[in-house]
C-alpha cells in the first residue's frame, strides 16, 4: 500500500466511500414546462400533464416528481396541518339517524346517537340516547369515556343551536 494512501486514511474522519454524481431523472428536462402549468392550473392532475407536455416515459416518476412541487403552486390545505396528538383530545357530536326508532305505543322518534371520535387515531365510538337534554348528554359521554378505559385531555364539541 502507498504512503500516500495510508497517510490519506489516517487524516481522514471516516472510512473512503465512492461517490458517484448523480445521472438525473427523465423529469428533469421537462420540468420547467411542468411548472409553467402547474403555476397556470395548480390542480391540473398529472395525466393531463403528461398528455400536454408529450410525456411517452413511465407515468409514476411524472406523478411522484408533480407531488413533489405541487404545493409550491397550489398552496397547503389547512385541514392537512392539524397535528394531533395522542390523548389531548376527542371530538363529540349528535348524530340524528333515519328513520325514525319504535319508541313504543306505536310511535317513532328520531333519538340522537352521540358520536365520540379521538382525534389522533380517528377512532369512533357512539351512543344512542333518549334525549338531548343535558343529563343524557353527560350520562352518554361518561359512558364513551368509561368504555375507552381513558381520559383525553379536551372534550371538543361544535358550536350546535
Amino acid at each position: 500500500m502507498a504512503r500516500n494512501t495510508v497517510r490519506a486514511a489516517l487524516a481522514s474522519d471516516g472510512p473512503p466511500k465512492y461517490e458517484r454524481s448523480p445521472k438525473g431523472s427523465l423529469v428533469d428536462r421537462v420540468e420547467p414546462r411542468v411548472r409553467a402549468l402547474l403555476a397556470e392550473f395548480p390542480r391540473m392532475p398529472a395525466t393531463v400533464v403528461a398528455e400536454r407536455i408529450g410525456w411517452e416515459h413511465s407515468i409514476t416518476i411524472l406523478k411522484d416528481r408533480i407531488r413533489a412541487i405541487r404545493p409550491e403552486y397550489a398552496g397547503v390545505d389547512p385541514a392537512d396541518r392539524l397535528v394531533h396528538e395522542p390523548g389531548v383530545a376527542a371530538q363529540c357530536d349528535l348524530w340524528f339517524p333515519e328513520p325514525g326508532i319504535p319508541v313504543g305505543g306505536g310511535q317513532m322518534a328520531m333519538l340522537p346517537v352521540l358520536v365520540m371520535t379521538l382525534t389522533h387515531s380517528r377512532f369512533h365510538s357512539a351512543v344512542m340516547l333518549p334525549s338531548r337534554q343535558g343529563g343524557d348528554l353527560l350520562a352518554g359521554m361518561w359512558q364513551l369515556i368509561s368504555s375507552l378505559g381513558k381520559v383525553t385531555k379536551t372534550l371538543v364539541w361544535d358550536r350546535e343551536a
